[in-house]
C-alpha cells in the first residue's frame, strides 16, 4: 500500500522539461543531482555544465548548489541533464534586448584563445583580437580574469554565435570625452599635452582625449627642417590653442607661442656698444641683415659696412659670411637692432705715406720736408 502511494506522489518527467536539481556528488567529468519528486537522480555531463570548455566539474559547481536544468534524455533509472541549455535560453532574451538597445555588458574574461578572448554570458561570447582595444595588443595573457565592458556587435541564436567588442566601448567613451573637450576649448588657452604622432608637416598632440595639430612652423622660433629633429612620440609638451573648428573637429596648436621669444631680454644679450658674431643672412641695396642670435637679425646700414665708399653691400659681403658687428642701438619693442661692421675695422692709412721711412738720425721734421722729398721723385 505504501509503495503504491509513493509512486503516485512521484513526478513523471520527459525530455525537454525544466527541473531544479541539488548537487549531491561531483566527479571530474560529471555531476549527480537530486531532483525533487523524481523517482531517481540525474546526471549532468561536464560538457553540459557550461557554454565554455572546462577541465573539471568542480571548477563550476559545488555540493549543495541548486541548479536550473533541462532534461535531455530519460534513461532507465537515470536522467541526463543540461545546465548549459537552460543558461543559454535564459541569456538569449536578455542579450537580444541589450543588442537592440545598444547597451553594454560587463563580465569577466574567462579564457584567452587563439585569435581573441572568451566570456561566459550564459552563452559563449567571443571577442576577436581586433575588437579588444583600439590599438594593437601584442599579448592577451594578462586579460584572463579581467572584468571588462563590452558591446554586442553580432548575435545569431540559431548558430549559437555571439560576437562582442570592447573597442567599440572605448571608442564611444573617447568620442564623448572628445566632445566635452572640444566644447571647453578656447583660443589662447595654454595646455599640457602628449605627442601622439609625427608627420612631415607637424605633430599631433593629445590634449586630454582629443588631438590637435602643431604645424611645423609652430614648433619653434627657429627654422625646423624635420619635425623629428625637435620632437618624438610620447614627449610631454606645453601648447597654446590657436584655433578650434568644432564642426570639423580640427584644433590648431602652437608650441612656439609658449616659448620665450627670440627678442625677449635682447637688451641684456646685446647691450649697446657690445661686439657680437653673426651671419650675413640677406643683402639689400641699403645694407646687410646679420643674424646675431637665432631668429634675431640686425641691420648693418651700407654706410656702416666699410670705411671705403661702396655702391652695394655685395662688393664686400656675401650671404652666409661670418662677421663681427658692433651694436649701435637696440629697440626690443620694435624688434630692431642697428649694427656696424666698420666700427670694428681700423681705417687704412694711404699706402704712399706708409711706405716712407724717416732717417734714423733725423731728430725732427716738418710736413713740408716729407712732401718735398716725395715731390722730388716726380721732378727727376
Amino acid at each position: 500500500m505504501t509503495e503504491e502511494l509513493n509512486l503516485e506522489n512521484e513526478n513523471v518527467y520527459s525530455e525537454g522539461d525544466r527541473v531544479t536539481g541539488k548537487v549531491i556528488k561531483i566527479e571530474d567529468k560529471s555531476v549527480t543531482v537530486e531532483i525533487s519528486g523524481a523517482p531517481y537522480d540525474g546526471v549532468i555531463p561536464i560538457s553540459e555544465l557550461s557554454s565554455l570548455h572546462i577541465e573539471k566539474a568542480s571548477d563550476v559547481v559545488e555540493v549543495g548548489d541548486e541548479l536550473d536544468l533541462m532534461i535531455m534524455k530519460v534513461e532507465e533509472g537515470n536522467y541526463v541533464l543540461s545546465k548549459r541549455k537552460v543558461d543559454a535560453e535564459n541569456a538569449w532574451g536578455s542579450l537580444e534586448e541589450k543588442f537592440n538597445n545598444q547597451e553594454t555588458v560587463e563580465t569577466e574574461v574567462k579564457d584567452v584563445v587563439k585569435g581573441g578572448l572568451v566570456v561566459d554570458l550564459g552563452v559563449r561570447g567571443f571577442i576577436p583580437a581586433s575588437l579588444v582595444e583600439d590599438y594593437f595588443v601584442e599579448s592577451f595573457d594578462e586579460y584572463k580574469g579581467k572584468t571588462m565592458t563590452f558591446k554586442i556587435v553580432e548575435m545569431d541564436k540559431e548558430k549559437n554565435r555571439l560576437i562582442l567588442s570592447h573597442r567599440a566601448v572605448v571608442q564611444e567613451e573617447k568620442a564623448a570625452k572628445k566632445g566635452e573637450v572640444l566644447e571647453g576649448l578656447k583660443e589662447g588657452q595654454v595646455l599640457e599635452g602628449v605627442v601622439q604622432r609625427l608627420a612631415s608637416f607637424g605633430a599631433f598632440v593629445d590634449i586630454g582625449g582629443v588631438d590637435g595639430l602643431v604645424h611645423i612652423s609652430q614648433l619653434s622660433h627657429e627654422h625646423v627642417e624635420k619635425v623629428s629633429d625637435v620632437l618624438k612620440e610620447g614627449d610631454q609638451v606645453t601648447v597654446k590653442v590657436l584655433s578650434v573648428d568644432r564642426d570639423s573637429e580640427r584644433i590648431s596648436l602652437s608650441i612656439k607661442e609658449t616659448l620665450p621669444g627670440p627678442w625677449e631680454g635682447i637688451e641684456e644679450k646685446a647691450p649697446k656698444g657690445s661686439t657680437l658674431e653673426g651671419t650675413v643672412k640677406r643683402l639689400v641695396s641699403y645694407g646687410a641683415f646679420v643674424e646675431v642670435f637665432p631668429s634675431v637679425e640686425g641691420l648693418v646700414h651700407i654706410s656702416r659696412i666699410s670705411h671705403k665708399h661702396i655702391g652695394t653691400p655685395h662688393e664686400v659681403l656675401e650671404e652666409g659670411q661670418t662677421v663681427n658687428v658692433k651694436v649701435l642701438d637696440v629697440n626690443a619693442d620694435e624688434k630692431r637692432l642697428s649694427l656696424s661692421i666698420k666700427d670694428l675695422i681700423e681705417k687704412e692709412v694711404d699706402s704712399s705715406f706708409s711706405d716712407y721711412e724717416m732717417p734714423e738720425e733725423a731728430s725732427g721734421f716738418s710736413l713740408s720736408d716729407v712732401i718735398g722729398d716725395q715731390l722730388k721723385k716726380f721732378t727727376k
